[in-house]
C-alpha cells in the first residue's frame, strides 16, 4: 500500500515539475516575442524622417509620426487595441504600457550616449534615433511560477 502512495506522490511531483518547466519555456518565448515587437516598433519609429528638415540637409525624425508608428507596430505585433489592452482571445492578458519613448534628434552631438537611470538603460547612438521602453506582463499558464513583468528596451537609429 505504501508503494502505491509513494508512486502517486511521485506522479504529483513530476506533474508539478513538468508544469514549472513548461511555464518557464513559455515565458522565455513570450519575452522573445515582446522583444521582437519592441525592436520592430523602435525601428519603424526611427525611420519617420521629417521631409522639411531633409530638404534643408538635416536628418531629423518627426516626433509625432515616430510615436504614432511605434504605437501602431506595437499594436499589430502584440495584438493590442488603441489603449494598449490585448484584443479578446489573444495571448497577452494585461495592458502593455509604454513607460518611455524618446526621440533623439539632430540637435544633439553624436555619438550621443542616452542614459535612463530609472530603467537601468544606457545606449550610444551614432546618429538620430529612438529609444522605446515597454512594460509587459507574462500571462502565466499554470501559475506555478511567480508573476513575471518585464521592462523591455529597444533602440533604433535613423538609417541613411
Amino acid at each position: 500500500m505504501y508503494k502505491l502512495v509513494l508512486v502517486m506522490l511521485m506522479a504529483v511531483v513530476w506533474m508539478l515539475l513538468h508544469a514549472l518547466q513548461t511555464d518557464e519555456e513559455m515565458a522565455v518565448a513570450a519575452l522573445f516575442q515582446g522583444k521582437h515587437a519592441v525592436n520592430r516598433a523602435a525601428h519603424a519609429a526611427a525611420q519617420q524622417i521629417d521631409a522639411a528638415a531633409l530638404a534643408d540637409g538635416r536628418l531629423h525624425i518627426d516626433e509625432a509620426s515616430a510615436r504614432a508608428e511605434a504605437g501602431e507596430y506595437l499594436r499589430r505585433n502584440l495584438q493590442l487595441d488603441e489603449n494598449g489592452l490585448p484584443l479578446p482571445g489573444t495571448y497577452w492578458k494585461e495592458r502593455v504600457e509604454v513607460v518611455d519613448f524618446q526621440v533623439l534628434n539632430d540637435d544633439l552631438t553624436y555619438p550621443y550616449t542616452y542614459r535612463n537611470e530609472a530603467y537601468d538603460y544606457e545606449v550610444t547612438l551614432q546618429r538620430p534615433g529612438v529609444v522605446l521602453i515597454v512594460r509587459l506582463a507574462y500571462p502565466r499558464v499554470f501559475s506555478v511560477i511567480d508573476p513575471i513583468a518585464w521592462t523591455i528596451k529597444g533602440t533604433a537609429e535613423l538609417t541613411s
